[in-house]
C-alpha cells in the first residue's frame, strides 16, 4: 500500500507559517523531510506556550516516535545543526529519529566569510539582503563539484583531499579579492572531524528511508524553507535565495519521483511580508504596514531584522498555485487582520500604464507594478477560539472565500492564533 506524500510549500516570500502548518498536520504523518535552502531559514512552532524556532532541524522533531529527515537538497551548517540538537535534548524534547542524508552539502567557515564579504562590496542597489550565513557561497561550491559533503566528514582523508583543494582556492580569493584574513587549514580541518563524529550516528540515505516508508504506507510530509517568490528560478531574481523553494525541489531535495506526490499545501499569509530587498507591490511602508509589523510579531525568526509588510497580492498568489500545483491552501495568521475596517486586497497591476493580471517575469517589471486593490470589510470580533469556519464572524468567512475564488482552490486550513490547537480545518 502506497502512502500519502504531502509538500509544505511557501507561496509568498518566505515567513507565512510553514512551521506551524506543518506541526499542526504532524499527527497523521510518520516521515517530515526538509527538502532545502539551510540555516537562513527559520520555522517558528509553539506548543504549550513555549516557543521553539528551527533553523535546519524538520518542525516534526516535538513529535516522538517519528521520522526526520534532512535532505541532499539541503546545506548543513554543523555548528547551527548541533546547538538545534543539543538545545532539544536539554529540554527533553529530541523525540523523532533524525535521519541526515550523506549527499547533503556542507556549509564550511570560509563560504561564511565570503558571503559577508561579496554583500558588503554590493552597492545599495544591488544588495540581496542575505543572511550572511553562507549559504549562497555553499550552493555555488556544490555546482562548481568541488563540495563537500556530510558523507566527506565520515571519511578524514577524503575531506582532508578535499579541503586542501578548497582552502587554496578560497584563501587566495578572500586575500587577493576581499583583502581578507586567511583560513588556517588545520583548524578547519579539526573542526569538520569533530562535525563528522557527532553527526555518524543520524547519517543514513535519506532517499532509501523515504521510499521504503511510501512503501510501508507512511504518511510522509516534504517540508520547504523559504518560499516560491525566493526561487532561483521561478522567485524575483536576483533577490532570491540559493535554492528551490517551490514543490518540485522537493523531489530533487529528497531524491523522490514527482508521481509520489498526493498533494501540494501552499501557506498563505492572510497578509505579505518580506525580508531583504527586492520588489513587494503591495509593501505599505506607512502606519498601516507598521501595525502589521508590530501585530504580527513581524521579524526574522533568524536574524531578528524586522520584515516588510503589505497587503495580500492575489496575482502572485495565482502565480505561486501555478507553479508549485498547489492543490490546497493553508491560510495563517488570519487573526492579526482583526480589528481593521477595511482589508485592501490586490487583485491586479498597473505596469507602464496597461493593467497586468499576470504576474510579470522579470525583476525590472516587478519592480514598477503598483498595485490595483479591492478593499474588502474587515471584522472586529475575536476569532482566536473559533475552531470551526462556520464559528468565524460573516466578514472573515467572505475574506476567506474571496481568496478561494481568486486561486481557484480550497482553503482547508486556517490558523487563527500561534497556538498549535488555534487552527480551523476544513476537509484536511
Amino acid at each position: 500500500m502506497k502512502g500519502r506524500v504531502e509538500a509544505v510549500v511557501g507561496a509568498q516570500w518566505g515567513d507565512e507559517g510553514k512551521g506551524r502548518v506543518v506541526d499542526a498536520l504532524g499527527g497523521k504523518v510518520d516521515v517530515f523531510a526538509r527538502y532545502q535552502g539551510g540555516a537562513n531559514a527559520g520555522h517558528t512552532v509553539l506548543v504549550d506556550g513555549q516557543k521553539y524556532v528551527f533553523h535546519l532541524l524538520p518542525s516534526g522533531m516535538l513529535y516522538p516516535c517519528k521520522t526526520c529527515i534532512i535532505g541532499n537538497g539541503v546545506v548543513v551548517d554543523p555548528d547551527q545543526l548541533l546547538n538545534e540538537l543539543k538545545e532539544l535534548q536539554d529540554q527533553g524534547k529530541d523525540r523523532a529519529r533524525l535521519v541526515i542524508s550523506g549527499a547533503a552539502h556542507v556549509v564550511m567557515p570560509y563560504h561564511k566569510k565570503i558571503d559577508k564579504a561579496q554583500e558588503s562590496l554590493r552597492s545599495k542597489g544591488r544588495k540581496i539582503g542575505t543572511t550572511g550565513r553562507g549559504i549562497g557561497p555553499a550552493y555555488v561550491d556544490k555546482y562548481s563539484r568541488c563540495g563537500i559533503r556530510v558523507e566527506d566528514l565520515l571519511d578524514g582523508e577524503a575531506l582532508r583531499e578535499k579541503l586542501e583543494y578548497n582552502l587554496d582556492e578560497k584563501n587566495m580569493y578572500l586575500t587577493k579579492i576581499f583583502g581578507a584574513e586567511p583560513l588556517a587549514f588545520s583548524e578547519v580541518y579539526e573542526a569538520a572531524v569533530k562535525w563528522g563524529k557527532a553527526l555518524a550516528p543520524y547519517v543514513e540515505d535519506a532517499s532509501l528511508v523515504i521510499d521504503e516508508a511510501i512503501r510501508e504506507g507512511k504518511g510522509v510530509l516534504f517540508e520547504g524553507a523559504q518560499g516560491t517568490l525566493l526561487d532561483i528560478d521561478h522567485g524575483t531574481y536576483p533577490f532570491v535565495t540559493s535554492s528551490s523553494p517551490v514543490a518540485a525541489g522537493g523531489c530533487v531535495g529528497l531524491g523522490t519521483g514527482p508521481g509520489v506526490v498526493d498533494r501540494v499545501i501552499g501557506v498563505v499569509k492572510a497578509y505579505c511580508t518580506r525580508v531583504g530587498e527586492g520588489p513587494f507591490p503591495t509593501e505599505d511602508t506607512g502606519e498601516a504596514g507598521a501595525a502589521l509589523r508590530e501585530k504580527g510579531g513581524e521579524y526574522g525568526a533568524t536574524t531578528g531584522r524586522p520584515r516588510r509588510c503589505g497587503w495580500l497580492d492575489l496575482v502572485a498568489l495565482r502565480y505561486a498555485v501555478r507553479v508549485n500545483g498547489m492543490s490546497s491552501i493553508a491560510l495563517t495568521k488570519l487573526d492579526v487582520l482583526t480589528g481593521m475596517g477595511t482589508i485592501p486586497v490586490c487583485t491586479g497591476y498597473e505596469i507602464d500604464g496597461q493593467h497586468e493580471e499576470h504576474f510579470p517575469s522579470g525583476v525590472y517589471r516587478q519592480g514598477r507594478a503598483k498595485p490595483v486593490y479591492e478593499r474588502l470589510e474587515g471584522w472586529s470580533e475575536d476569532i482566536s477560539r473559533c475552531r470551526e469556519f462556520e464559528q468565524l464572524p460573516l466578514k472573515a468567512r467572505k475574506y476567506v472565500e474571496h481568496i478561494e475564488e481568486a486561486s481557484g482552490i480550497p482553503v482547508n486550513l486556517i490558523g487563527v492564533g500561534p497556538g498549535r490547537d488555534q487552527t480551523i480545518l476544513r476537509n484536511f
